[in-house]
């Protein structure tokens, strides 16, 4: 596999209020997730290499409500001046929001992405990302999710979920790497 052009680093929902693990259903998986979103961000950074924040603004009573303070980035991967910010009321990075655009702007056809959650914001961007026809990447350890609970009241540990997301994501809609296979794919742009 081999990349010609520099992809986007779409950064997804890394936000303070998906700290309250009570909230979205207790245990998380990937504890370093944002570390390698973060290891991620500084090669793009080093490389200038087009970066996106994806901000959602969830409503009360989410820690991600607007104008709370779990809304916030998480300071880790927290905006540089000048980085896009692309605000979301939905699953999708897409719907109802200028990703789309800023990024056909940009003449961009790859994209990465790392955040959160696996089974969610993530797992709804890549298979959008995949339908407008974007070569997608997601990032298995700088993606993180949580426990689920099934209707039946089956409790689904975070990395079960976590795994069969990527699995279902893996070669239909996005392909699925690790931070240093990434990053070994990406030395020679």
């Amino acid at each position: 596999m081999k990349i010609k052009q520099p992809p986007a680093l779409i950064l997804i929902d890394i936000q303070k209020g998906l700290e309250e693990l009570e909230y979205y259903g207790g245990a998380r998986n990937n504890p370093n997730a944002e570390e390698n979103a973060a290891a991620l961000l500084h090669f793009w950074r080093q490389k200038n290499f087009p970066v996106f924040h994806i901000k959602h603004n969830g409503t009360a009573p989410s820690p991600l409500a607007k104008g709370m303070p779990g809304n916030e980035f998480k300071d880790i991967t927290a905006p540089q001046e000048g980085e896009p910010i692309v605000e979301k009321n939905s699953n999708s990075a897409f719907i109802n929001t200028p990703l789309h655009q800023k990024l056909q702007d940009l003449n961009i056809s790859h994209l990465v992405l790392v955040g959160l959650t696996t089974s969610h914001c993530v797992s709804s961007t890549a298979r959008m990302a995949g339908n407008f026809g974007y070569h997608t990447f997601v990032i298995s350890d700088a993606t993180a999710t949580f426990d689920i609970v099934s209707p039946k009241g089956l409790r689904y540990e975070a990395s079960l979920v976590h795994e069969i997301t990527l699995a279902n994501l893996h070669n239909e809609f996005a392909a699925v790497l690790d931070t240093s296979d990434l990053i070994s794919l990406l030395a020679e742009i």
